[in-house]
């Protein structure tokens, strides 16, 4: 059998999950201790990358023909084809050319965010655990191929579909694919060839994920060949709409209707004044393209990835663009206290019997069940394995069997024996709690003691003692066996978790961050309120809390929260402070809860089970050393996990937000008030205002500017509170400043009529130079909430509006400025217009005072 007979198929010769591991091998021309490097470098170059569909971003030819896909570039299209239908070729090359360059920016501007983003997506891929040359090592998980034997533990993503060669406690959640809720048991052995993708209890496939156990893995399928591949259109989660996109969409909804109403009511009214149809068709269609701001794709796209970049030099790897701007508005952040409030690097500070008083023996037996344990590596039995010697008799154990930890037992066991001897000793840590409802005796420091109520509160009153001191406090337990011989070993299982003595406890402590109070206190002088989800007590919550000056007057327990209805923790989650012994099923209730309150919610996790809490979040963020699960889950990667950094990407976030808002402010309302002063100038006067070309030439050179907006300087005060999309804002904001620029713009058609008596030509040329440099004015005014002229905008900003300024009052004694239907304008007209753009440049400045300043004091739409 060649290798290329297992493959994607329905029927049982296809059927891998029904065919023995041996077998398999020999239809993948592997073995048991994996490829080699090079085997595996030759099936990555014939099989191609274990990626489903193409990475986003494209390639350089793809993006540059989707500029062309745009309605409004379509429009302008239409109109070069119906000017040359025509016989008006001069005009349609004019409009090709501003067609062709507005296209070429915005590849431009796109093409680089795209890149960028592919270099900082780079830094968090994904990794899985493979074995090459018979050696563990880490590698990409694009770079698995068929016949590779890949290791899996607690929290890892599969990377690829394959059989199970031998596993241990595995339990795999297959949501992603059957839609089940509850982890599936898998372990090694045959399946019926028809059986379908759940009851395949020896395989394993893409998209799902380990909660707890450990396995070895054959590939058999990688990247569009997996079952997630062939059903990903049915499955694929949807990412919910955020915020900032939603806006864009109802943004988008306002222009169309305006542009709509305008150009249909222009275009009649030319008609009806026996106007040339096709002047009054391409007016028409110019309208409409300067009504929209067709460059926002864009500039949304430019000024995200720039916020994304600026975000990752300060430590924050963006994954989802578009939730930059949540972060910005985010007004809560739910965390966990580890490593996040505290210095994450936590050290073994006691082993106790249970007494209270110092014990080896525990201190032994923890350092066994640490060291020897093969499951999620996790800090706690880190730290107990940096307090070990060369003092200690490790050598004198060997691991007889495990049973791994799970979130259910909240427990983890090791079975060792002492060389030389035939009894074996089970020694089992965990949280207090439950390592105690396996314990029916407790060892008091001389002999075994009957676990009776006034051992249980004794106990109790010790873990609320350390724990009220900051410490965090595990439990340790132990039980001898009879030796058993090495067919005997599998049977040690979780039923083996019984009938314990309680052998003592082991004392963490974790200080808080240093400078985490002024962290704090700046989040909150954000406008961001922090509250604490975690497993830990209430002693160990409250202790920190006090330290660190977080709120803790209001403390709600795990086993107060599962009596809770829906409603009941809809009306109490906002007053708690300290959510403390949750158990992580609990942690998406939170979040839910918190966000039907109106909150922007971040959740910061790391976990196995905070998944379905980051999908909830309108903010997920993980760290870079966070399982598979939870980096996948997060809309953001903090490459260090501290809240500092965090503070930084809510500052870069809230930048990008508000210059994103800046560029749809200012076209908004420039283009609106221009095509409001054209429309009705179209309709009073016997000539069109502006010919097609000019309309579009004028839209083209006002967006110039627009493509620094991403790089603006912006005010401290625009960062000091979450902002958010308020489409009601804007509509009233381009109504405002809109009707502004027209009574201005009627202002310039009565000196050009009635003071210079402008001729056709002369009246379009200088209405031309008074819009360019009113929509110049307005980008300095509305950039700032200050006066314009005490916030100083970003070099590239301020230059390219100067240089476009420049170019304005040029433009119509430039040779070639004939093609676009331009003449000469006198010394006295152009004074004119200079002196009328300061006039509008000073009442926009008036108007935009008293339009923020009520804005402050009304609700938003």
């Amino acid at each position: 059998m060649t290798r290329s007979a297992v493959k994607p198929a329905d029927d049982g010769k296809g059927a891998y999950w029904s065919k023995p591991v041996g077998e398999l091998f020999t239809a993948l021309g592997s073995r048991p201790e994996g490829l080699s490097s090079g085997e595996a470098a030759a099936r990555l170059a014939s099989d191609g990358p274990n990626r489903i569909g193409e990475r986003r971003g494209g390639t350089m030819l793809g993006t540059f023909v989707r500029q062309f896909r745009s309605s409004l570039v379509l429009i302008l299209i239409f109109a070069a084809i119906v000017s040359a239908f025509v016989g008006e070729g001069s005009e349609a090359a004019i409009i090709g050319l501003i067609v062709l360059a507005s296209c070429t920016l915005g590849f431009t501007q796109e093409y680089s965010a795209s890149k960028a983003m592919q270099a900082l997506a780079g830094r968090i891929s994904r990794k899985a655990t493979v074995l090459r040359d018979g050696t563990e090592v880490p590698v990409p998980a694009e770079t698995i191929v068929p016949g590779d034997v890949v290791r899996l533990s607690a929290g890892n993503l599969v990377p690829a579909d394959g059989v199970l060669m031998e596993a241990r406690d595995f339990n795999v959640s297959e949501a992603a694919l059957t839609g089940e809720t509850y982890p599936v048991v898998k372990s090694p052995g045959l399946s019926p060839p028809q059986a379908q993708i759940a009851r395949r209890t020896n395989a394993v496939f893409t998209g799902t994920s380990v909660r707890s156990g450990t396995a070895t893995v054959l590939v058999t399928r990688t990247g569009g060949h997996t079952e997630y591949a062939g059903i990903a259109a049915a499955i694929a989660r949807s990412t919910p709409e955020t915020e900032f996109a939603r806006g864009i969409r109802r943004f988008g909804y306002l222009m169309t209707e305006i542009m709509l109403v305008i150009v249909l009511l222009v275009f009649a009214a030319n008609l009806l004044l026996h106007r040339p149809l096709i002047d009054s068709l391409l007016f028409s269609l110019a309208l409409a393209v300067g009504l929209t701001p067709e460059l926002l794709p864009a500039i949304i796209s430019v000024t995200l990835a720039h916020g994304a970049r600026a975000m990752a030099t300060g430590g924050v790897i963006v994954r989802r663009l578009d939730a930059i701007e949540n972060l910005g508005s985010m007004d809560l952040l739910c965390t966990d206290k580890t490593g996040t409030l505290t210095e994450g690097v936590i050290r073994l500070d006691g082993c106790k019997g249970a007494d209270g008083a110092d014990s080896a023996d525990v201190r032994l037996w923890a350092i066994l069940n640490a060291t020897l344990q093969s499951g999620m590596a996790n800090p706690l039995d880190e730290a107990i394995g940096a307090a070990k010697d060369d003092a200690d008799p490790l050598s004198d154990w060997e691991k007889v069997d495990e049973i791994p930890y799970d979130f259910v037992r909240k427990r983890l066991s090791v079975v060792v024996r002492r060389k030389g001897t035939a009894e074996d000793l089970m020694i089992c840590k965990g949280a207090v709690g439950n390592v105690l409802e396996a314990c029916s005796s407790v060892y008091d420091g001389k002999a075994e003691m009957p676990f009776d109520a006034a051992r249980r509160a004794a106990i109790d009153d010790r873990v609320r003692a350390w724990s009220s001191q900051g410490c965090r406090v595990l439990g340790l337990a132990v039980r001898r066996f009879p030796g058993r011989s090495q067919s005997e070993k599998a049977s040690y299982g979780r039923e083996s978790e019984a009938e314990m003595c309680f052998a003592g406890f082991l004392l963490f402590l974790d200080p808080p961050k240093a400078g985490m109070a002024e962290t704090l206190k700046a989040l909150r002088e954000r406008g961001i309120a922090v509250k604490v989800v975690t497993g830990d007590n209430r002693y160990v919550a409250v202790h920190l809390a006090e330290t660190v000056g977080l709120g803790h007057g209001n403390v709600l327990t795990g086993e107060e929260l599962a009596g809770m209805t829906k409603e009941a923790l809809f009306g109490r989650a906002p007053q708690t402070d300290l959510f403390v012994e949750i158990d992580p099923n609990q942690k998406e209730r939170i979040i839910e809860a918190l966000r039907r309150r109106g909150h922007v919610v971040g959740y910061l996790g790391d976990g196995i089970n905070d998944a379905p809490a980051l999908h909830e979040a309108d903010i997920g963020i993980s760290v870079d050393g966070a399982v598979d699960v939870a980096r996948e889950a997060a809309d953001m990667i903090l490459l260090k996990r501290d809240l500092g950094v965090l503070l930084r990407g809510v500052d870069d976030g809230r930048r990008t937000f508000a210059n994103t808002m800046k560029y749809v402010s200012v076209t908004t309302s420039a283009n609106f008030g221009n095509m409001v002063s054209m429309a009705f100038a179209s309709l009073a006067l016997p000539f069109l205002p502006m010919l097609a070309p000019q309309i579009l030439l004028n839209n083209l050179l006002s967006s110039l500017p627009s493509l620094a907006v991403a790089g603006d300087r912006v005010d401290p005060e625009q960062i000091e509170r979450p902002r958010r999309w308020d489409i009601g804002s804007i509509r009233r904001f381009m109504i405002r400043f809109g009707l502004i620029s027209s009574l201005f713009d009627f202002v310039t058609f009565g000196f050009l009529l009635l003071v210079m008596h402008a001729a056709a030509d002369a009246f379009r040329t200088g209405w031309f130079v008074e819009s360019l440099l009113t929509q110049l004015a307005i980008v300095l005014v509305v950039r700032t909430r200050r006066s314009f002229w005490k916030s100083r905008p970003g070099a590239l900003l301020g230059w390219l509006t100067l240089a476009v300024a420049v170019l304005a009052l040029l433009i119509p004694y430039l040779p070639g400025s004939g093609w676009f239907g331009f003449v000469p304008l006198s010394a006295a007209t152009m004074t004119g217009l200079v002196a009328i753009t300061l006039l509008y440049l000073g009442a926009s400045e008036a108007t935009k005072r008293r339009f923020f300043s009520r804005a402050d004091r009304a609700p938003a739409d």
